[in-house]
């Protein structure tokens, strides 16, 4: 295979080809109703952006797109083969190869993760690891550095602790994302190539300082990555000064807790070396998205922006009501969060404060006792991992999520015993919600000790 040139297909909209494969040295192309060019590629917010974003009809003209449910595409001409493998006829122009490299489908839902993050180039993989992975590796090779938050998804946390160490040559300091000046310090210049975080931390919902942590990181040379998993709309890493968001889709952005996927959104250059067939992580490592659950996702990323504002404004109701009950809660939108006035400032405007709570209960007896009533005695919520469903979820972090990580990992990044994290539903209305709270929580006191009494 010749290396492509890979296109920047993944940011301009693409025209659909004519009746024959070859150009005629010109760009007058026939443009169908596909290619609708967005008015304006000015930035406002990510519900604006989505809107102004190019909207891909269905073949037949249908308000949906079509699912391109196909692994291969054909060509009419031997000679238009050739020149889609040198790069010169790209997804760009509507000429695609094989669905590991580019698929019309999802190519469409990478653009609206694009637009959603506002960036330049969007790539939809099969997981969100596969998505953090995926450019990690790109961004650093052997014998490279990486700085990143202590604070960390325990499978990320396991990867850079382990994986990438043993399988790359790849190491990692950890650090206290809030403290810059050990940030600072951490970084190797010539060594460091990424610095890594969340923009809102799993589990312990700290809140990252986006455009100094990029300052910081950009004065040496280095690249910054963010997970935005548990602030979409909320958020908005890359014009707060990062260079690649990442995105675990499986989790808001999908909704319905049904489908596992993941997204790189940054620079075209970035995306499209990963693409490279020589060189690129996602190309060669094949961490590919089927058509048909781009199709599905494609369908609920409309509607983030108003599910968003309801999880975030339940959360903030139920943290307030949490916390006159007595009980030890984490939320950034209460004023007693140290990064309340830091998230307001960075945060998009009418999206709140993310849908994020965490309970301490300090033992993870009384977490389990609490969660037992909570989904058992009064149907609040369920006991389950991952985050952004309708329905209110739950986890004691240090047994679950965050297992991946040693009891002395867990107690340096802040993650108590009895540390729930709550991932709040809309489903029902937010009175009924919290009387089951209230119910559950009542008689978890009222069975004092005593370890699942009804």
């Amino acid at each position: 295979m010749a290396e492509t040139k890979n296109p920047q297909g993944l940011v301009f909209a693409g025209k659909k080809r004519a009746g024959q494969d070859e150009f005629d040295g010109n760009d007058d192309f026939i443009v169908t109703k596909k290619a609708m060019v967005p008015p304006s590629s000015v930035w406002e917010d990510p519900a604006a952006a989505l809107a102004a974003a190019r909207h891909e009809f269905g073949e037949h003209g249908g308000v949906n797109m079509s699912i391109e449910a196909s692994a291969m595409f054909t060509v009419m001409e031997p000679e238009t083969m050739r020149r889609m493998f040198s790069g010169e006829l790209g997804p760009d122009r509507d000429f695609f190869i094989y669905s590991r490299h580019f698929n019309p489908t999802v190519l469409n839902l990478g653009r609206q993760m694009a637009a959603l993050e506002g960036t330049e180039a969007g790539y939809c993989t099969a997981s969100g690891m596969s998505a953090i992975s995926s450019v990690i590796l790109q961004l650093c090779g052997s014998g490279g550095h990486v700085v990143a938050s202590r604070i960390l998804y325990g499978g990320t946390h396991a990867l850079l602790t382990h994986f990438l160490p043993r399988a790359c040559n790849i190491n990692t300091t950890f650090v206290d994302i809030g403290d810059l000046e050990a940030v600072k310090n951490s970084i190797v210049e010539g060594k460091t190539k990424l610095l890594y975080f969340e923009s809102i931390s799993n589990p312990t919902l700290t809140v990252a300082n986006i455009p100094e942590l990029s300052r910081i990181a950009h004065e040496k040379g280095v690249t910054v990555v963010v997970d935005n998993t548990f602030a979409p709309m909320v958020l908005s890493p890359a014009k707060l000064g990062a260079d690649v968001v990442v995105h675990s889709i499986t989790k808001f952005i999908s909704g319905g807790g049904d489908i596992i996927a993941g997204a790189v959104c940054g620079p075209a250059s970035l995306v499209n070396s990963m693409m490279d067939l020589q060189q690129g992580a996602l190309m060669l490592l094949g961490p590919t998205m089927n058509a048909k659950v781009a199709f599905e996702l494609s369908e609920r990323i409309p509607h983030l922006g108003l599910r968003m504002k309801e999880h975030c404004r339940r959360a903030m109701a139920y943290a307030t009501n949490m916390k006159k009950l007595g009980l030890k809660v984490i939320y950034p939108g209460l004023e007693d969060h140290p990064q309340h006035e830091l998230l307001k400032s960075m945060a998009n405007k009418d999206y709140g404060f993310g849908g994020l709570i965490c309970i301490d209960m300090e033992t993870e007896e009384k977490a389990n006792r609490l969660m037992h009533h909570l989904q058992n005695c009064s149907q609040f919520g369920f006991m389950a991992v991952s985050l952004g469903y309708y329905e209110t979820l739950m986890s004691c972090s240090g047994s679950s999520t965050s297992s991946e990580m040693d009891p002395e990992e867990r107690a340096v990044a802040g993650i108590s015993p009895g540390l729930i994290r709550m991932s709040v539903g809309y489903l029902g209305t937010l009175s009924q919600k919290w009387s089951q709270f209230e119910k559950a929580f009542s008689k978890m006191q009222e069975s004092g000790g005593l370890f699942y009494k009804n």
